[in-house]
This record gives structure tokens, sequence and C-alpha cells, in this order.
């Protein structure tokens, strides 16, 4: 098998794939995420387990698959990546919704709603009404702030340790400031 090497990476094409993903994201990414996630099963978790345990279960899956695309180093960041950040928004968002069930009992919330959350937790800006732009800074940010760290994960097995580190990290963060904001 012929992996990708660094040398046959057109880091122009990925930059402008990365800039058509933080669009993609905005245009209905987010909302189509939102959409798949089955609040009443977060409601449980939470019930069941208590909010800690439960953020701790989002954290452990967003590591996994950090894990996997890191481990095979440059050939599987490239396939996984996608997989990787869709998983990792994905965790986000079900800790946003336990740990907004968790303060207000409310565990129904509407995609606008939830959106706002969202937003404050990477520290966008909220004041402006929820649009394609708010959308595409919070795109944005998730997507940088893993980003920052994404070439160390081109080494094999240490970047699976490294990208399994990042993202459990990431989720523990934003749970730490949306707890952080609760009233």
């Amino acid at each position: 098998m012929n992996l990708p090497s660094i040398k046959r990476v057109n880091f122009k094409k990925v930059k402008s794939d990365v800039r058509q993903g933080f669009k993609n994201l905005a245009e209905g990414g987010f909302k189509q995420i939102f959409n798949q996630i089955d609040q009443l099963n977060i409601k449980r978790g939470v019930d069941s387990m208590g909010i800690d345990k439960f953020i701790n279960q989002c954290a452990l899956l967003a590591a996994g698959s950090g894990v996997i695309t890191g481990v095979g180093g440059i050939g599987t960041a490239l396939i996984g990546t996608p997989l990787d950040v869709i998983n990792l928004i994905t965790q986000q968002f079900r800790v946003t919704l336990a740990i907004s069930y968790h303060n207000t009992g409310t565990y129904k919330i509407s995609f606008d709603d939830f959106f706002k959350i969202v937003a404050k937790s990477v520290k966008a800006d909220t004041k402006l009404a929820i649009s394609k732009n708010v959308m595409e800074e919070v795109a944005e940010r998730i997507l940088l702030s893993l980003g920052s760290k994404a070439s160390r994960r081109l080494v094999p097995i240490v970047g699976g340790v490294i990208g399994g580190t990042i993202n459990y990290m990431f989720i523990k963060g934003v749970a730490n400031e949306l707890r952080a904001k609760s009233p």
C-alpha cells in the first residue's frame, strides 16, 4: 500500500478545502449534525450517569476518533480528519446539550437557542443575530483550535496519542467553559 507522503500533499488545496469546509458547516452542516442528535437520549444519559460521567464519556468518544485519525500518520490523518472533525463537533454538541439540560431541566431546545450556547462556548461574538457569518466564525474557531496541533498528528503512533489527547482535552475544555458561564 502506497501511503501519501508530505512531499505529495498540496497544501494550497488543503487550505482551500478547509475554507470550503467552513462554508459547508455554516450552510447547514451544524444544523444537520444537531438534527441527528437524540436530545431525549442525552437527558437519559445525564439522568443515569450524572453530568460529569456523561461529559467524560463524550470526551472519550472524541478521543477515540483522534487516536484512530493520528495512529497511522499522514495516511490515516488525510482520510480520517473529516470524520474526526464531525465526531468532535457531535461530541461538543452532546456536551453542550447535556450541560444545558443539567442547568435548566429542559432537554429539548431549538437549533437557534442551541447555537447561541455553542457560540458562547467558543467565544464567538453572539451580539449579532445568528447568521451565516457567525456560524462561519464558530466553524473556523472550532477547526482552528483542532488544527493548531494537527501537524503533530502526522507522526505514526505518536500522532494517535496526540490526536486522542487533543480531542479529549478539547471536549473537557468546552465543558469547563460552558459550566463557567452557566448561571
